[in-house]
């Protein structure tokens, strides 16, 4: 059955959207279509608001609204720790472990040759001019440990170690609740690698 123009153009643009498939972008027109005007006026002025009025921040490239994000703004950082992470995205669940309370470096992406993303399509130029110019004593790598994420954190290493800045790699292992029999042998092995006395 053929959708009206306008249903099928909300359609089609939602299915653009990650992780949205047919089934999913027409239960959301759906809801759209069924709930009141304002409620989708908001929506669409939210969309428009958020588009218009973020932007990167000039220090970190984590999103922001002024020319500096709320953690580069905030006096009660610790500038001198610095978590480099490869998308916006990574900083809110980080945020929400309360641990960190230093200061982040967005790099954009991760390194990747057969994808065609290289050192000059991130934002590694900024980041140790960063630390050239702030006083950093430790970064930590916290990209995703996958090919892209190793390798872009061995890349990165390379170029900060020689600073005599302290660089540390987030740990990876065994999940809170695991079992070892579902374990893969991948991360079993960097679990062991990762011991630490007690």
């Amino acid at each position: 059955m053929q959708s009206a123009p306008a249903i099928q153009k909300l359609l089609d643009e939602l299915e653009r959207l990650p992780g949205v498939g047919p089934k999913s972008a027409q239960r959301i027109a759906y809801y759209i279509l069924n709930s009141d005007s304002a409620d989708a006026l908001r929506l669409a002025q939210a969309i428009q608001e958020v588009k218009s009025t973020v932007h990167f921040c000039q220090r970190c490239f984590n999103y922001a609204e002024d020319d500096l994000c709320a953690i580069c703004a905030s006096p009660s950082r610790d500038g001198g720790l610095l978590c480099v992470v490869g998308e916006p995205r990574d900083i809110p669940p980080l945020e929400r472990t309360g641990v960190f309370s230093g200061v982040y470096h967005v790099l954009g992406g991760e390194l990747s040759p057969m994808g065609g993303v290289g050192p000059a399509d991130l934002t590694i130029a900024p980041l140790m001019s960063r630390l050239a110019s702030e006083d950093v004593r430790e970064v930590v790598l916290a990209t995703n440990p996958n090919i892209e994420g190793e390798t872009t954190a061995a890349y990165l290493a390379r170029l900060i170690k020689p600073l005599g800045i302290t660089v540390t790699r987030l740990a990876s292992g065994l999940p809170v609740g695991g079992d070892l029999e579902f374990a893969d042998e991948v991360t079993l092995g960097r679990a062991l690698e990762a011991r630490r006395p007690l």
